[in-house]
């Protein structure tokens, strides 16, 4: 692959633009025909799009995220997986006596939202399981204290959690402890239970991409949970390199896998490719940040989101610090359409298929953001 170029010029943004009309996404071609024509670029594009979803958050200022829009809006589809999901979670003993808030709360709409590659039912169940399980994990052993977190136990939680999905090799008798302990605790059965059919659909290599960004997942609760043990808020510094491990990274490493196909390996190591892996990891749980930040401040314990700690570390009013993390995640999804609409022009189609399949998955995840009872954000989602 070459250099990364700027995306400045209309030709440059022309060649991107059919590019993209190549991947066999749903509705992408009625989405991309919507690009202006005119020299704005790539950047400037994508805020055009932005403008045309409306109001869509909580707050008006949550309007001013620069954003992608949902490629597909399918309720047939997000109501089967959603179902699907809060009947597994069931089986497996996940949120007891909340399967109807976990049902409110829509797992499946996020997920059809943001896996636009694929419309098979298996599939999305599979990564909703998946993703369900790395949410039980951070609500029950990290953020959530009416359902048994305890900072000072998490450590020895994860690292349990972790081996559901790259198992240890362990004499037999000492196995069967192991696979005790997990059966008798729902969400290391949860973890176990998803990765064994998320496999189903994974090559090795994709496995084990999966499974680094998990633990750097688990790395990042870790992290959090030092805080909490501290009583301290980070600076801005900690908390951005946080939020780039404790991010939506591992849904990302899915991308392919979930529609099936493979990033070449050496392309997806390429240091300019997990660059804009991580700016859309990131962007993706800023997102999370603003349309949660009122939920969160309303809860016992530390206020752990990006408007919290800049107020804290600059002096500024919560609504300055809100503008200040808009701006933080309206940079981030500037550089990664500039810098992926370059690699996409110079990488393999599976990469430049990987790179769209990113940017629908911004736009999927921000309207999921905005519609789910998780936080309080219901509007239609028709």
């Amino acid at each position: 692959m070459s250099e990364v170029l700027p995306v400045t010029s209309p030709a440059l943004a022309a060649r991107y633009r059919a590019r993209f009309l190549e991947f066999p996404f749903p509705h992408v071609a009625e989405v991309a025909g919507r690009l202006p024509q005119g020299p704005s670029g790539i950047g400037t594009s994508a805020a055009h799009l932005a403008r045309t979803l409306g109001r869509c958050g909580a707050t008006p200022v949550r309007d001013e995220l620069h954003c992608p829009p949902a490629l597909r809006r399918d309720p047939v589809l997000e109501r089967a997986v959603n179902d699907g999901l809060v009947e597994w979670a069931g089986q497996v003993g996940i949120f007891p006596g909340r399967l109807d808030v976990l049902r409110e709360m829509n797992f499946g709409r996020l997920i059809t939202l943001t896996y636009v590659d694929t419309d098979d039912y298996d599939r999305l169940l599979a990564v909703a399981r998946m993703t369900l399980a790395w949410w039980t994990a951070d609500d029950y052993y990290c953020d959530d204290a009416s359902l048994g977190s305890v900072p000072a136990l998490l450590g020895s939680r994860l690292a349990v959690a972790y081996t559901a999905t790259d198992p240890v090799a362990m004499p037999d008798r000492y196995a069967a402890d192991l696979d005790a302990a997990v059966d008798r605790e729902p969400v290391l059965a949860a973890h176990r239970c998803a990765w064994r059919r998320l496999s189903r659909y994974t090559t090795p290599v994709q496995a084990e991409r999966i499974r680094h960004e998990a633990a750097t997942l688990f790395l990042g609760y870790e992290q959090e949970a030092s805080w909490r043990h501290e009583d301290r808020l980070p600076s801005v510094w900690e908390y951005l390199l946080n939020r780039a491990v404790n991010s939506f990274r591992p849904n990302l490493a899915m991308i392919d896998a979930v529609a099936g196909y493979e990033v070449p390996g050496p392309e997806f190591a390429d240091p300019r490719v997990r660059r804009v892996m991580n700016l859309a990891g990131t962007a993706s749980v800023l997102v999370n940040d603003l349309y949660s930040m009122d939920k969160e401040r309303s809860s016992p314990g530390l206020d752990f989101d990006l408007p919290a700690v800049i107020a804290a570390e600059e002096g500024c009013t919560h609504d300055e610090a809100v503008q200040r993390s808009i701006r933080i995640h309206n940079d981030l999804v500037h550089d990664y359409e500039r810098e992926s609409a370059s690699l996409a022009l110079t990488g393999s189609p599976a990469l430049g298929r990987f790179l769209a399949g990113m940017w629908a998955w911004l736009g999927g995840n921000r309207e999921w953001h905005a519609t789910t009872a998780r936080y309080g954000n219901q509007r239609s989602a028709g």
